[in-house]
Protein backbone atom coordinates (compact mmCIF):
# COMPACT_ATOMS: atom_id res chain seq x y z
CA UNK A 1 0.00 0.00 0.00
CA UNK A 2 1.16 3.59 -0.45
CA UNK A 3 3.43 4.73 2.35
CA UNK A 4 2.30 8.30 1.79
CA UNK A 5 -1.06 9.35 0.21
CA UNK A 6 0.70 12.27 -1.47
CA UNK A 7 2.82 9.73 -3.35
CA UNK A 8 -0.32 8.35 -5.00
CA UNK A 9 -1.36 11.90 -5.89
CA UNK A 10 2.02 12.44 -7.58
CA UNK A 11 1.65 9.20 -9.53
CA UNK A 12 -1.80 10.24 -10.75
CA UNK A 13 -0.38 13.61 -11.80
CA UNK A 14 2.30 11.76 -13.78
CA UNK A 15 -0.41 9.65 -15.42
CA UNK A 16 -2.33 12.78 -16.39
CA UNK A 17 0.87 14.12 -17.92
CA UNK A 18 1.14 11.02 -20.10
CA UNK A 19 3.82 9.17 -18.10
CA UNK A 20 2.71 5.58 -18.63
CA UNK A 21 5.59 4.21 -16.58
CA UNK A 22 3.76 5.66 -13.58
CA UNK A 23 0.99 3.12 -14.18
CA UNK A 24 3.45 0.25 -13.92
CA UNK A 25 4.60 1.65 -10.58
CA UNK A 26 1.02 1.90 -9.35
CA UNK A 27 0.09 -1.61 -10.46
CA UNK A 28 3.28 -3.16 -9.08
CA UNK A 29 2.61 -1.49 -5.75
CA UNK A 30 -0.82 -3.13 -5.47
CA UNK A 31 -0.13 -6.42 -7.26
CA UNK A 32 0.18 -8.49 -4.05
CA UNK A 33 -3.16 -7.35 -2.67
CA UNK A 34 -4.86 -7.78 -6.03
CA UNK A 35 -3.49 -11.31 -6.32
CA UNK A 36 -4.75 -12.10 -2.82
CA UNK A 37 -8.18 -10.86 -3.88
CA UNK A 38 -8.18 -13.26 -6.85
CA UNK A 39 -7.05 -16.16 -4.67
CA UNK A 40 -9.93 -15.52 -2.27
CA UNK A 41 -12.57 -15.26 -5.00
CA UNK A 42 -11.52 -17.60 -7.81
CA UNK A 43 -14.07 -20.41 -7.98
CA UNK A 44 -12.59 -23.69 -6.75
CA UNK A 45 -13.78 -25.41 -9.94
CA UNK A 46 -11.44 -23.21 -11.98
CA UNK A 47 -8.33 -23.35 -9.83
CA UNK A 48 -6.83 -26.20 -11.86
CA UNK A 49 -7.38 -24.25 -15.10
CA UNK A 50 -6.66 -20.66 -14.13
CA UNK A 51 -3.75 -19.14 -12.26
CA UNK A 52 -4.12 -15.95 -10.24
CA UNK A 53 -1.12 -14.44 -12.05
CA UNK A 54 -2.85 -14.91 -15.42
CA UNK A 55 -6.00 -13.21 -14.13
CA UNK A 56 -3.93 -10.28 -12.83
CA UNK A 57 -2.10 -9.94 -16.15
CA UNK A 58 -5.35 -9.81 -18.14
CA UNK A 59 -6.76 -7.25 -15.72
CA UNK A 60 -3.57 -5.19 -16.06
CA UNK A 61 -4.05 -4.97 -19.83
CA UNK A 62 -7.69 -4.00 -19.33
CA UNK A 63 -6.74 -1.30 -16.83
CA UNK A 64 -4.16 0.15 -19.24
CA UNK A 65 -6.88 0.53 -21.88
CA UNK A 66 -9.28 2.16 -19.43
CA UNK A 67 -6.87 4.43 -17.57
CA UNK A 68 -7.94 7.54 -19.49
CA UNK A 69 -11.53 6.74 -18.53
CA UNK A 70 -10.53 6.66 -14.87
CA UNK A 71 -8.55 9.89 -15.06
CA UNK A 72 -11.57 11.69 -16.54
CA UNK A 73 -13.75 10.63 -13.61
CA UNK A 74 -11.82 9.22 -10.63
CA UNK A 75 -14.88 8.32 -8.58
CA UNK A 76 -12.95 5.68 -6.60
CA UNK A 77 -9.48 5.70 -5.03
CA UNK A 78 -7.04 4.29 -7.57
CA UNK A 79 -6.48 1.00 -5.75
CA UNK A 80 -10.21 0.31 -5.44
CA UNK A 81 -10.63 1.07 -9.14
CA UNK A 82 -7.89 -1.44 -9.98
CA UNK A 83 -9.54 -3.94 -7.64
CA UNK A 84 -12.83 -3.40 -9.44
CA UNK A 85 -11.18 -4.02 -12.83
CA UNK A 86 -9.66 -7.26 -11.51
CA UNK A 87 -13.02 -8.29 -10.06
CA UNK A 88 -14.86 -7.58 -13.30
CA UNK A 89 -12.32 -9.67 -15.21
CA UNK A 90 -12.67 -12.48 -12.69
CA UNK A 91 -16.46 -12.38 -13.07
CA UNK A 92 -16.05 -12.54 -16.84
CA UNK A 93 -13.85 -15.63 -16.54
CA UNK A 94 -16.34 -17.29 -14.18
CA UNK A 95 -19.16 -16.72 -16.65
CA UNK A 96 -17.08 -17.93 -19.58
CA UNK A 97 -15.97 -21.16 -17.91
CA UNK A 98 -18.95 -21.92 -15.68
CA UNK A 99 -21.93 -20.31 -17.40
CA UNK A 100 -25.16 -21.31 -15.66
CA UNK A 101 -23.17 -23.31 -13.11
CA UNK A 102 -22.45 -19.99 -11.39
CA UNK A 103 -26.01 -20.19 -10.08
CA UNK A 104 -25.40 -23.32 -8.03
CA UNK A 105 -27.38 -23.13 -4.75
CA UNK A 106 -24.20 -23.81 -2.76
CA UNK A 107 -22.43 -20.78 -4.16
CA UNK A 108 -22.21 -17.74 -1.90
CA UNK A 109 -23.81 -14.54 -3.17
CA UNK A 110 -21.62 -11.46 -3.15
CA UNK A 111 -23.07 -8.45 -1.35
CA UNK A 112 -20.55 -6.17 -3.01
CA UNK A 113 -22.44 -3.44 -4.81
CA UNK A 114 -20.66 -4.17 -8.11
CA UNK A 115 -21.51 -7.89 -7.74
CA UNK A 116 -17.96 -9.24 -7.80
CA UNK A 117 -17.50 -12.92 -6.95
CA UNK A 118 -17.77 -13.50 -3.21
CA UNK A 119 -14.91 -14.83 -1.13
CA UNK A 120 -15.53 -18.56 -0.76
CA UNK A 121 -15.67 -20.33 2.58
CA UNK A 122 -13.15 -22.82 1.17
CA UNK A 123 -10.63 -20.06 0.46
CA UNK A 124 -11.22 -18.45 3.85
CA UNK A 125 -10.77 -21.79 5.61
CA UNK A 126 -7.54 -22.48 3.69
CA UNK A 127 -6.17 -19.08 4.71
CA UNK A 128 -7.08 -19.65 8.35
CA UNK A 129 -5.37 -23.05 8.38
CA UNK A 130 -2.28 -22.00 6.47
CA UNK A 131 -0.51 -24.03 3.81
CA UNK A 132 2.28 -25.78 5.70
CA UNK A 133 1.08 -29.34 6.23
CA UNK A 134 3.13 -32.52 6.07
CA UNK A 135 1.76 -35.56 4.19
CA UNK A 136 1.09 -37.33 7.50
CA UNK A 137 -1.11 -34.43 8.58
CA UNK A 138 -3.19 -34.39 5.40
CA UNK A 139 -6.17 -36.29 6.86
CA UNK A 140 -6.22 -34.13 9.97
CA UNK A 141 -6.03 -30.97 7.87
CA UNK A 142 -8.90 -32.15 5.66
CA UNK A 143 -11.07 -32.69 8.74
CA UNK A 144 -10.18 -29.23 10.05
CA UNK A 145 -10.97 -27.72 6.67
CA UNK A 146 -14.47 -29.20 6.79
CA UNK A 147 -15.00 -27.89 10.32
CA UNK A 148 -13.83 -24.42 9.35
CA UNK A 149 -16.00 -24.33 6.24
CA UNK A 150 -18.98 -25.39 8.34
CA UNK A 151 -18.25 -22.56 10.76
CA UNK A 152 -17.80 -20.00 7.99
CA UNK A 153 -20.97 -21.10 6.20
CA UNK A 154 -22.86 -20.52 9.46
CA UNK A 155 -21.87 -16.86 9.38
CA UNK A 156 -23.90 -14.13 7.75
CA UNK A 157 -22.64 -13.60 4.15
CA UNK A 158 -21.75 -10.00 4.97
CA UNK A 159 -19.66 -11.18 7.93
CA UNK A 160 -17.71 -13.50 5.63
CA UNK A 161 -17.21 -10.66 3.19
CA UNK A 162 -15.96 -8.29 5.89
CA UNK A 163 -13.54 -10.93 7.20
CA UNK A 164 -12.16 -11.42 3.70
CA UNK A 165 -11.82 -7.71 2.98
CA UNK A 166 -10.19 -6.70 6.25
CA UNK A 167 -8.33 -9.79 7.40
CA UNK A 168 -7.20 -11.43 4.17
CA UNK A 169 -7.33 -8.81 1.42
CA UNK A 170 -5.88 -6.31 3.90
CA UNK A 171 -8.21 -3.46 2.99
CA UNK A 172 -8.26 -0.52 5.36
CA UNK A 173 -11.38 0.46 7.27
CA UNK A 174 -11.93 3.27 4.77
CA UNK A 175 -11.48 0.98 1.76
CA UNK A 176 -13.79 -1.66 3.26
CA UNK A 177 -16.49 0.92 3.89
CA UNK A 178 -16.28 2.16 0.29
CA UNK A 179 -16.41 -1.38 -1.10
CA UNK A 180 -19.49 -2.27 0.96
CA UNK A 181 -21.16 1.13 0.64
CA UNK A 182 -21.44 1.67 4.40
CA UNK A 183 -20.03 4.15 6.94
CA UNK A 184 -16.49 3.59 8.25
CA UNK A 185 -17.70 3.16 11.82
CA UNK A 186 -20.22 0.56 10.71
CA UNK A 187 -17.53 -1.31 8.74
CA UNK A 188 -15.25 -1.38 11.77
CA UNK A 189 -17.99 -2.62 14.10
CA UNK A 190 -19.05 -5.22 11.57
CA UNK A 191 -15.49 -6.57 11.39
CA UNK A 192 -15.21 -6.88 15.17
CA UNK A 193 -18.59 -8.62 15.33
CA UNK A 194 -17.63 -10.95 12.48
CA UNK A 195 -14.47 -12.02 14.30
CA UNK A 196 -16.44 -12.68 17.47
CA UNK A 197 -19.13 -14.65 15.65
CA UNK A 198 -16.52 -16.78 13.91
CA UNK A 199 -14.87 -17.53 17.25
CA UNK A 200 -18.23 -18.40 18.82
CA UNK A 201 -19.22 -20.69 15.95
CA UNK A 202 -15.86 -22.44 16.01
CA UNK A 203 -16.08 -22.93 19.77
CA UNK A 204 -19.48 -24.57 19.33
CA UNK A 205 -18.16 -27.16 16.87
CA UNK A 206 -17.16 -30.66 18.08
CA UNK A 207 -13.69 -30.31 19.57
CA UNK A 208 -14.06 -26.55 19.83
CA UNK A 209 -11.10 -24.39 18.91
CA UNK A 210 -8.48 -27.05 19.62
CA UNK A 211 -6.13 -27.62 16.71
CA UNK A 212 -7.49 -24.76 14.61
Amino acid sequence: MPKDPTDTVRLIERLRAGDREAFNEVFSRHRRRLRRMVEMRLDWRLQARLDASDVIQEAYLEAVKRMDEYLRDPALPLFLWLRLIVGEWLTRLHRHHLGTKMRDPGREISLYRQALPAASSMALAAQLLGKHTSPTQAAVRAERMLRLQEALNALDPLDREVLSLRHFEELTRTETAKVLGIEEGAASKRYVRALKRLKDVLAALPGGLEGL
